[in-house]
């Protein structure tokens, strides 16, 4: 059995393959980022899953891709927690990054970004990976992202400068205030996947021009970064997205990337479902369990 996992900072998306790869389950388990995760974390959080145990014997591979997982120190925190819950089992961990870019390749070199907790890109022309610039994270960066937007949001909300009818319904929803909103960030853990949860609020209120105003503003940034820092971009290469706020706020995505004179490709929300595909038809890992 093969297991293949997109996970973002938030939640991930687990995949478990027979030999034949035929899907047998797929779970939704909280996301693990080696910025903000321990080995023993991953491990405990596994341990205690109520379904994926019975299944660990059997399981011959594991392919994880998250966010965070950037360098062999990073990958090595993850992989050390799967590899005490997946002890017979080869462990590959890798960023979500190529995630995104396996899972959006259509055969033409391209650029792959993600829109979700947080953001990046790279440019992936079917072999090779190039990144131009890093991603700073929720604090320094993470334009256009649900951290971003949320933290826009929080800000705005504590500032009273929302228009009111949302600062009313922000309230009535979240029941929150500075004290509270400043012991998540500057007191608690994972404070990106705090800001971020807020980000719901948009898109539950997405016809709001204030709303689309943040959207925009943030989508801005990270096209004018982190995509036209690539000269393929420049010159016509197709751009794709994955995530959440990508999927989510799609037209206004698609409108920026018109202005800006960007190829716009497409969106998905999940990629992990042709991130399978693309392990059975061009990586063909059941060849690597044949050969074992």
């Amino acid at each position: 059995m093969i297991i293949i996992v997109e996970s973002g900072s938030t939640k991930a998306d687990w995949i478990l393959l027979d030999g034949h790869g035929q899907e047998i389950k797929r779970w939704s388990v909280m996301g693990f980022n080696p910025y903000f995760h321990s080995s023993a974390t991953v491990e405990q959080v596994l341990t205690n899953h109520p379904e994926i145990p019975s299944y660990v014997p059997k399981v011959e591979q594991v392919w994880f891709y998250g966010a965070g997982c950037s360098s062999e120190k990073l990958n090595k925190v993850i992989k050390n927690g799967l590899s005490n819950v997946f002890k017979q089992a080869v462990i590959y961990v890798d960023h979500d990054l190529k995630a995104a870019a396996y899972a959006t390749f259509d055969g033409v070199p391209h650029v792959a970004c993600i829109l979700g907790t947080g953001s990046n890109s790279c440019f992936f022309d079917g072999e090779n990976i190039r990144e131009e610039l890093p991603a700073l994270a929720y604090v320094l960066g993470d334009e256009g992202s649900a951290s971003f937007i949320g933290k826009r949001l929080v800000a705005d909300y504590i500032y009273k400068r929302m228009p009111e009818a949302l600062l009313q319904a922000f309230e009535q929803q979240y029941k929150t205030d500075k004290d509270e909103i400043f012991h998540h960030v500057y007191h608690q853990p994972h404070a990106n996947v705090y800001l971020a949860s807020f980000s719901r609020f948009a898109g539950d209120h997405s016809d709001s021009p204030y709303i689309q105003a943040i959207v925009r503003d943030g989508f801005q940034k990270f096209l004018e970064i982190h995509v036209l820092c690539f000269s393929e971009a420049r010159k016509g290469a197709p751009v794709n997205f994955v995530g959440s706020v990508a999927k989510a706020f799609e037209g206004l995505l698609k409108d920026c990337c018109e202005k800006m004179s960007i190829t716009y490709g497409r969106t998905q929300a999940k990629p992990v479902n042709r991130l399978v595909d693309y392990h059975l038809h061009v990586l063909r890992v059941l060849d690597k369990v044949a050969r074992a």
